[in-house]
């Protein structure tokens, strides 16, 4: 890898704040160039952040007050769309999961993660954009077994035709307009529609949502990624 992954912090307990503050300080390839103990400092700190010290991915922990991290991400996601984000959390059950994924969160880990899932997960989410332990995975599709939850997590009125699902798998690759315009015969500004047409038909916010949307209904295989 060749640039640094810019990491910010935001849990409300300090020692968790500054345990894995030191654990990636261990790491060559990752520096933490903001922390904070709750969501309005956060936001108001990552405002006044320069460009090129503004993260590519930000851990945020879910009970916090006086906001909390549900509240923060739907913030976070409205303003910044191309901040990734990993939920860290020590209650983790299906439905949080599934709500996560609406939302567009890259990645859940539980506080108790060992240290190699952790750099795991920050280095597959700053390269792919999505992070699943296998037990996300099963989660997943214990969740989607429910047409109703299916319906709740991507509210579809149309499903999407063989070519949005080409571009579907191409954009999980992480090509560009270009590129995926090129594979397909068809022009950039046709590859914006169908990126647009797709997020509107899925109810996703952005390609973070996509990526998500093609694993959980067997468009694009973890095993590929």
């Amino acid at each position: 890898m060749n640039s640094q992954i810019k990491i910010a912090l935001i849990d409300d307990e300090q020692l968790i704040l500054e345990g894995v503050k030191m654990l990636l300080s261990n790491e060559k390839n990752i520096s933490v160039c903001l922390t904070s103990n709750n969501g309005p400092d956060f936001i108001e700190k990552l405002g006044n952040l320069p460009g090129d010290e503004f993260p590519q991915i930000a851990l945020v922990d879910v009970q916090m007050q006086p906001m909390n991290g549900f509240e923060l991400v739907e913030i976070l996601k409205e303003k910044y769309p191309d901040l990734r984000i990993i939920i860290l959390s020590s209650h983790y059950k299906t439905s949080i999961l599934g709500y996560m994924v609406k939302l567009g969160v890259s990645a859940f880990l539980p506080k108790n993660s060992d240290r190699k899932t952790f750099i795991d997960a920050i280095t597959m989410v700053y390269k792919n954009g999505v992070f699943f332990t296998a037990e996300d995975h099963q989660m997943l599709f214990t969740y989607m077994n429910s047409s109703a939850k299916k319906k709740s997590l991507f509210e579809m009125d149309d499903e999407l035709s063989e070519r949005e699902k080409d571009v579907v798998k191409l954009i999980c690759q992480e090509y560009t307009n270009n590129e995926i315009g090129e594979k397909l015969f068809i022009s950039p500004r046709t590859v914006e529609s169908h990126r647009q047409r797709i997020l509107e038909k899925i109810g996703a916010k952005n390609t973070v949502g996509i990526v998500i949307y093609a694993v959980v209904n067997n468009i694009y295989s973890l095993d590929k990624m």
